[in-house]
């Protein structure tokens, strides 16, 4: 039996121009990304991984190649249908939280759906908070948290949409190693639980680890797909890519 892509991308290409320069973001990138899955996008800096987030989620457009999202092709579709589609099917957690300090916990999760239209519900935005640790701070403000803990907002509100996948980019960057850890193993359970795949950039070996699988990419082109990776074999991955 075979299982349609959550995310789909074929032979993917991204060039930005900045007077003289060019640069080659992405050069003939195929990947595909199944429900329930936990994929590491990993590479040393300027090598797309960045990009191919972007890509992936309609964040930026490729140039050439295709990218599907929830089974819709991206390329051909004009802002307003792009954005719906994100809204309908993908999460978001980045490295700073974008929270709003003058919301509460429970009202930034619920944002979101507010933004599109859509009523919401308050009954899951509860229960995804208690998900992540947070029951009964749902009246407090971001500044009241610790920064593992606003990051969990982050992703309640990432979880509220029910999205098909989440795109998380450096999203233990700012934390220190426990609070990392949690942030990591709630990502694990909302792939075991829920069946979203979660795409996550990441230069860390250590939270590399808590995937399925892990990604290396160089000078826009994949040159590892490593299943079931550990810590160990993806720096070591990473020290040959780099040298």
């Amino acid at each position: 039996m075979t299982t349609t892509p959550v995310v789909e991308l074929t032979d993917v290409r991204r060039t930005y121009r900045s007077g003289d320069t060019t640069t080659r973001a992405l050069d003939g990138v195929s990947l595909s990304f199944a429900a329930a899955t936990f994929t590491a996008v990993m590479g040393p800096s300027g090598s797309g991984k960045s990009t191919l987030l972007q890509c992936a989620a309609g964040l930026d457009r490729a140039d050439a190649g295709r990218v599907r999202l929830a089974g819709q092709e991206l390329g051909a579709l004009r802002e307003p249908r792009l954005t719906v589609i994100r809204r309908q099917h993908t999460g978001f957690v980045f490295q700073a939280y974008n929270l709003i300090d003058a919301l509460t916990v429970e009202q930034n999760v619920l944002l979101p759906q507010r933004l599109c239209g859509v009523r919401p519900d308050r009954a899951w935005a509860r229960e995804v908070l208690a998900k992540v640790g947070l029951a009964g701070r749902e009246d407090a403000r971001p500044a009241q948290l610790s920064g593992g803990q606003r990051q969990r907002v982050a992703l309640a509100r990432a979880l509220a949409g029910r999205p098909a996948v989440i795109f998380a980019d450096e999203p233990t960057g700012a934390l220190d190693l426990q609070s990392g850890r949690e942030v990591l193993a709630l990502l694990r359970s909302v792939v075991d639980e829920y069946a979203t795949a979660v795409i996550m950039v990441t230069h860390d070996p250590a939270a590399a680890a808590w995937a399925d699988r892990a990604v290396i990419l160089a000078d826009g082109r994949i040159v590892r797909d490593l299943p079931e990776p550990t810590a160990e074999l993806i720096a070591t991955e990473m020290m040959a890519v780099t040298k």
